[in-house]
């Protein structure tokens, strides 16, 4: 069998940064086990699969190693595949997912994706992400992901992480976000998942899901501007809407091609 795929660079503006999602359109579902061997082969943090049914996109993300229960790059990186290289002809995708309706609004080769709201609530740090970590946060809390707060943006960007303690921790799903104050934005963050192939998430849509509830709080602001300080970088323009939550970014196409399983 033969199936079209794409690379897309998510929030980002220039090849080579941002996150790199594939996107492989379906007529049917292939079984489950196909769909994690091909995200393994492809050797990215997310694979989207969708099925476009005319009215509505059935669409679900892999990692090498599950399948997710929500993606914000790789749902936008489906969005600018069927826009950019499938010629859709709306400038709205409703995406029905393992999370519900997502949609995605476009308007001038910018993506706006409309995702759940999870606020964090205060939590207990487990003892092996403690000490996997060479900088200790000012508060701890979780919704799906622990959100750590740090210091300092420049704590952010010199974290180190111990895998051998990191990786005894299982969190299914979720991952850890370390996050600051930004000095040139409202706030910075970055993404770790104990126990993946890829242990650092270059940009994260789906931790926004709680940064942005959990920052807008603290700055009393409702629309916020936000980089993850990865080494690919990504920004992302993100507003509060109270139970929903708007992130705002570009994509690029850096592949077109074929692949046979």
């Amino acid at each position: 069998m033969e199936l079209d795929i794409y690379q897309i660079d998510a929030f980002t503006d220039k090849v080579f940064g941002g996150n790199p999602a594939c996107v492989i359109p379906l007529k049917e579902w292939l079984p489950e086990n196909t769909l994690l061997k091909i995200a393994k082969e492809n050797s990215v943090s997310e694979t989207a699969f969708f099925i476009d049914n005319g009215n509505s996109v059935k669409l679900r993300w892999f990692t090498p190693e599950l399948e997710m229960d929500l993606c914000g790059h790789a749902t936008l990186a489906t969005a600018h595949c069927m826009k950019s290289l499938l010629n859709y002809p709306k400038d709205t995708i409703h995406f029905e997912t393992l999370s519900g309706t997502l949609t995605v609004s476009i308007n001038n080769g910018l993506y706006s994706l409309d995702l759940p709201s999870r606020p964090p609530m205060t939590a207990t740090l487990p003892l092996f992400i403690k000490s996997s970590l060479n900088f200790q946060p000012l508060e701890v809390l979780k919704s799906r992901d622990y959100l750590l707060l740090f210091e300092s943006e420049e704590q952010i960007k010199n974290i180190k992480i111990n895998r051998q303690h990191f990786d005894k921790v299982s969190l299914g799903t979720g991952g850890v976000i370390l996050t600051a104050k930004g000095e040139n934005c409202d706030f910075v963050s970055r993404f770790f998942t104990p126990q993946a192939s890829i242990l650092e998430d270059p940009v994260t849509g789906s931790s926004h899901c709680s940064l942005v509830p959990f920052w807008s709080s603290r700055l009393q602001k409702k629309e916020l501007t936000a980089f993850q300080l990865s080494q690919r970088g990504g920004v992302l323009s993100c507003e509060n809407k109270n139970d929903r939550i708007l992130l705002t970014g570009s994509a690029k196409t850096y592949l077109v091609g074929k692949i046979r399983v």
